[in-house]
């Protein structure tokens, strides 16, 4: 079985794409969904997030919810707003954001390398949310939410997708966040040969985010006995090193008993202290940016607790909370405890002052970025990242390119 397939991609009409393109539907919540899908009732929100078309206290994870999908999804394509492409395709996808631009390859990616971990993951789910994508994938007959591959240096890949962005794309449309979505039709038998050999020949490809979705696709092939159609799960793969990591930064709602004294004093055991007249964008690995009581801090690291042969030991994630959330602020499993939240670095450092001027949280972290790099090592080590350590920018949008499994 081939790493990647060609399939017939659903997608906009010509024309059409402003209509129907929108956020990842896991970045909104309901309510969000819902104001943002107002007087558009062609956006994807209606298929991705149906509960916005039922009553405000309906249950998300209903059944009513994802009859809704399905009755959304028929609708649109009854109307031409979605039209299925009559020969597999690979498509070339285009995001640009605030000059940052990256191309990948819209593709079919094998469940069976994915169970084999040829498809590499780095995150734990949680089965809420792999639950929830199973019901959601079997109602509608359809991958509508594209699982976030990289692939590692393939400079042959890069060409054809250069050339295939030379032609009249299929689709162009700025998202109301300012984020350019292109998208380019790859139809010519030669090209899809020429990729799909490409990627047979690499080692691996790489989850950077859908670790949901892609369990979800696999447990959908066992229930449908690997039939045609389910045994591959919609993905957008792009090369590693055009992929942007932003940091993915720590609040906390109170010192752990301390007061602002003892907990400084308990950070300068492991960690080089000064006050900063300026927020603190950490600019390597061992630095660390802290907000309290209207004051930044610059946080260094003792050299001599920076570890590089474990791949997780030294993502700086792990080196806060070996050094100060676990030990100092008494926080062990931050996906279970309600005292720590996780602030995206899309919303800059003035969004950690605005969590702990509010009362909210009483202290901030910013934190050096994890690296593609970092990412792939602890993949290929079979490991897990600890949670919220990546966040990527910019994001892809649904309703683009959707995979039926027919």
């Amino acid at each position: 079985m081939n790493l990647i397939s060609p399939f017939k991609g659903l997608r906009p009409a010509p024309g059409r794409a402003a209509e129907v393109i929108a956020p990842p539907y896991d970045v909104l919540n309901s309510a969000e969904a819902r104001e943002q899908a107002a007087g558009k009732p062609w956006s994807f929100l209606h298929i991705s997030k149906p509960e916005i078309d039922l009553p405000e206290d309906t249950d998300p994870y209903s059944a009513a919810v994802y009859a809704k999908a399905a009755e959304n999804l028929a609708r649109t394509i009854e109307a031409g707003l979605l039209v299925r492409d009559e020969q597999p395709c690979y498509y070339a996808y285009r995001l640009i954001m605030n000059g940052h631009s990256q191309t990948g390859l819209v593709a079919g990616a094998s469940v069976a390398d994915y169970d084999t971990n040829r498809i590499r993951k780095h995150e734990f789910t949680r089965p809420v949310k792999e639950d929830d994508r199973v019901r959601q994938i079997d109602a509608v007959n359809a991958q509508t939410g594209p699982v976030l591959l990289a692939y590692p240096n393939a400079p042959a890949v890069d060409a054809i997708l250069a050339a295939a962005a030379q032609a009249e794309p299929a689709l162009d449309v700025t998202a109301d966040d300012g984020i350019q979505h292109t998208l380019w039709v790859i139809d010519e038998a030669d090209s899809i040969t020429q990729l799909t050999a490409a990627f047979n020949a690499m080692h691996a490809l790489y989850i950077a985010d859908g670790h949901h979705r892609s369990a979800a696709a696999s447990r959908i092939a066992k229930m449908r006995n690997n039939q045609q159609g389910s045994d591959y799960f919609l993905s957008v793969i792009f090369p590693a090193h055009e992929m942007k990591i932003f940091d993915y930064n720590r609040v906390i709602k109170d010192l752990n008993g301390l007061d602002p004294t003892q907990f400084l004093a308990a950070i300068e055991e492991h960690f080089a202290l000064e006050p900063s007249a300026m927020p603190v964008k950490p600019d390597a690995p061992g630095v660390f940016g802290m907000y309290m009581d209207k004051q930044w801090f610059k946080l260094t690291l003792n050299p001599e607790l920076m570890p590089n042969d474990d791949p997780v030991a030294r993502l700086d994630v792990s080196r806060l909370a070996r050094y100060l959330i676990e030990p100092i602020l008494g926080i062990s499993d931050p996906r279970r405890d309600d005292r720590i939240d996780f602030v995206g670095g899309i919303r800059g450092l003035a969004g950690l002052e605005k969590r702990v001027d509010s009362g909210e949280m009483a202290v901030a972290f910013s934190l050096y970025a994890t690296s593609m790099q970092d990412l792939m090592a602890v993949a290929d080590n079979n490991d897990v990242m600890p949670p919220k350590s990546t966040w990527f920018e910019p994001k892809l949008a649904d309703g683009v390119v959707s995979y039926l499994l027919d």
